[in-house]
């Protein structure tokens, strides 16, 4: 298992040890960011799907933004997982998925999310399948991301084999 970092407090003359990673609280960012981006993707979808000729472009260029953050937040992930390898076996399934690697609430809330970003991008771009609102296969990319970046901050997994 990971090492949790700590800080040591004075409160009064008492020492006390605080977990900076409590699992309560860890990644909630990335799992708000997450949402926040399924639902903007999911309102702006539905605007676009709605009203294809004046809605259509911009959301375009939402879509394919989202999918650039993804495509970051996959690579950062990817990054940090190569350097906790060192010390950590980290699989693809634990690293993206969240298998083993998350409390059951964290990954129930990234994967769900990616869930919906994917319900909603087969569907909308199969209405509009030949319209800038097909843009929206891509916005997926960004739940994996997230998932795979909390995974790679947050997941435990167990040390590495020695050799």
């Amino acid at each position: 298992m990971r090492s949790r970092p700590s800080a040591s407090r004075s409160v009064g003359v008492v020492e006390v040890e605080v977990d900076i990673d409590d699992e309560a609280t860890a990644g909630t960012g990335l799992v708000t960011l997450s949402w926040a981006s399924t639902g903007a993707f999911t309102a702006l979808s539905l605007v676009a799907t709605a009203f294809p000729d004046e809605a259509a472009r911009p959301v375009a260029f939402v879509d394919i933004a989202l999918f650039v953050v993804g495509v970051v937040a996959f690579l950062r992930a990817y990054a940090i997982a190569v350097g906790r390898s060192r010390t950590d076996a980290i699989g693809i399934g634990g690293l993206f998925f969240l298998a083993g690697s998350a409390p059951k609430r964290v990954r129930f809330r990234l994967l769900s999310s990616f869930g919906v970003q994917v319900v909603v991008a087969i569907v909308s771009a199969s209405i509009r399948p030949y319209t800038p609102v097909a843009f929206g296969i891509l916005v997926p990319m960004l739940g994996l991301g997230l998932a795979g970046l909390w995974g790679a901050r947050h997941g435990t997994f167990p040390p590495r084999p020695a050799e």
